[in-house]
């Protein structure tokens, strides 16, 4: 029986190496640690109006275009029109009844939509193929009407949690290192996995594109052998988790995402998606 999903996040951070100092995995930019009955500051989001207008930027993101900040260059680049005039100014806003146009086309706001898959074993994470092969946009077509496309990406033979969107500001802080997203994935080797190897990956393993220090890694409770490991990373690098034990001499036989930015694979089967509840959206647009 393959171990619940809980075994691996309260396995051991890491093991203790004999007879050593044991190491701080604290990190520079660690949210400050509250004392008990002190709470902190909750920082208020300012909502523009609809009758105020809306920036610009955000405009184009809601549309689908670009991020906020790649919306900027368009912007300043001369590539967009506000009824018919060519607007290069940051902060120009978009009023009601306004005619924005980009490449040519009239943009209109797309409802902003958040989609997560549990992707199946075979399918690219890529919005299409030149060699016609299978793509997860195969499984999530008839999804909703709106363009929506997948946050980084699980290679061809990894399952697991994959988020959709077409809010391209989240989308790219869900994608962005320094926000430290946090993935958990469940790991199943073709050999055990020796205890001085997993120390020398809680280390770091320095790969051809720089180290990985991952943010905590143990063996799967409850799994009858060593072969079975839980690994915490935030980084979103190609093939990350498999260059990473491959570096050692492991092969990966099956790869499986258990757990990405909050969401989890509860009531979600394989090969299945559903859409995000508001409580979700909100937890991921406060992250970071």
């Amino acid at each position: 029986m393959q171990p619940h999903f809980k075994e691996i996040m309260t396995a051991q951070k890491r093991p203790q190496r004999p007879q050593k100092e044991k190491k701080s995995f604290s990190k520079p930019g660690k949210p400050k640690q509250w004392k008990k009955g002190e709470k902190p500051e909750k920082k208020r989001m300012k909502l523009e109006k609809p009758s105020e207008g809306i920036r610009l930027n955000k405009y184009l993101a809601n549309a689908g275009v670009a991020s906020r900040r790649a919306a900027d260059q368009l912007i300043e680049g001369g590539a967009v029109t506000i009824n018919g005039e060519v607007v290069t100014r940051l902060g120009t806003k978009v009023m009601p009844g306004d005619k924005v146009k980009f490449g040519g086309q009239t943009l209109k706001q797309e409802k902003p939509r958040y989609l997560l898959l549990n992707k199946p074993k075979g399918f690219l994470t890529t919005s299409d193929d030149p060699f016609n092969r299978r793509t997860v946009m195969s499984l999530v077509e008839k999804a909703c009407p709106e363009r929506i496309y997948p946050v980084g990406r699980l290679d061809r033979n990894t399952i697991g949690l994959l988020l959709f969107t077409n809010d391209g500001e989240l989308a790219k802080k869900l994608m962005h290192p320094k926000f430290r997203i946090k993935k958990i994935y469940h790991v199943f080797l073709d050999k055990n996995l020796t205890k001085n190897d997993m120390l020398s990956i809680a280390d770091g393993i320095d790969l051809e594109d720089g180290k990985i220090v991952p943010d905590s890694i143990a063996y799967v409770a409850g799994a009858e052998d060593k072969k079975q490991i839980g690994i915490e990373l935030h980084s979103g690098k190609n093939r990350i988790v498999r260059r990473v034990f491959e570096h050692l001499g492991y092969q990966v036989i099956k790869l499986d995402r258990v757990f990405l930015a909050g969401l989890t694979k509860k009531d979600l089967p394989r090969g299945k998606w559903r859409f995000l509840t508001e409580k979700e959206v909100n937890m991921l647009q406060r992250l970071g």
